[in-house]
């Protein structure tokens, strides 16, 4: 997935969770609700996550310098984890203690239809914003199930943004039957309690996506695929008696390094060894166009194995 198409995803969030958030705020106000107020501060919370992974991609696309050899590729993975940060501190925090407030000083709402306008509107919103993300997502998975494509997934920017919008989504559903039972059978609790499992929801995104960023930001190989694509092209050259290692590294979303250590023919002539090497290079660029950078290494087996 091109950079273009993680800006898409964001700024679609960004313009529905704006006008959200607003939509929200004035309704909790009018109605005194603690899932609706829950809700709002999920949006806002949301709201400023995207403008983090904006600037995130801002800053990782600089080119490279002498302090940054490599690029700034990987920035865009501290700042997806600084967003799972905001989502467990604040979205989940401020939920669960609005939850426990009102639980101690549970107030009658008012304006109950008015939340339900509200809730059902944002759901709309939510849904495009979900729809444009997981046709982005889609354009790189493969045929495995949703987690496993999203742990396997080198853009942050798509799947934080597919995941904020699917907790809010099951927020907004959470908020709505609380408001509903609480309007129903009279139980004051119910809306407090909505706040509170709104915010366990967030804590649990939360934790996921920093789990996953996490490992982003250690540095993680490219996909099993890319790997034993790159053993067939070396496995189609002559010259190479042996593979000795191949690794990869995640610089970026689009960013790849490979590093290759082979054994040639010891009666290889060194104008061919050049041509082999300078082959290589370029066939992998040309199959794997997120390959930036490789570096090849000639070396005998038995002198590894030292």
């Amino acid at each position: 997935m091109s950079a273009n198409g993680s800006k898409k995803v964001i700024y679609a969030a960004l313009a529905g969770n704006t006008m959200i958030a607003i939509t929200k705020f004035i309704a909790s106000s009018i109605t005194g609700s603690s899932a609706m107020l829950s809700e709002a501060i999920h949006s806002l919370v949301d709201t400023g996550n995207q403008a983090l992974l904006l600037y995130g991609l801002k800053r990782s696309a600089r080119p490279a310098d002498a302090t940054h050899p490599f690029g700034y590729g990987r920035e865009i993975y501290f700042w997806a984890f600084m967003v799972a940060v905001l989502i467990f501190s604040i979205g989940a925090g401020v939920s669960i203690y609005e939850g426990i407030h009102k639980l101690r000083h549970p107030e009658p709402m008012a304006y109950v239809y008015l939340n339900y306008a509200v809730l059902l509107l944002a759901l709309v919103f939510e849904g495009v914003a979900w729809w444009i993300a997981f046709q982005e997502f889609k354009k790189t998975s493969g045929n495995k199930g949703f987690f496993s494509e999203v742990r396997e997934s080198k853009d942050p920017a798509v799947f934080t943004v597919l995941f904020e919008d699917s907790a809010a989504m099951l927020g907004l559903l959470i908020a709505l039957a609380g408001i509903f039972l609480g309007q129903t059978f009279g139980i004051q609790w119910m809306d407090a309690a909505s706040s509170l499992a709104i915010g366990v929801l967030l804590a649990f995104i939360a934790a996921f996506l920093a789990y996953e960023c996490k490992g982003l930001l250690i540095g993680e190989a490219t996909h099993p695929e890319v790997t034993a694509g790159i053993h067939e092209i070396i496995g189609e050259m002559t010259g190479i008696e042996r593979v000795n290692e191949v690794l990869t590294l995640h610089f970026g979303p689009h960013d790849v390094l490979v590093t290759v250590s082979l054994d040639f023919r010891n009666d290889i002539q060194t104008g061919q060894l050049e041509r082999d090497v300078a082959s290589l290079e370029q066939r992998l660029r040309e199959k794997f166009p997120l390959v930036s950078r490789v570096f090849i290494e000639t070396r005998s087996f038995s002198r590894k194995q030292q």
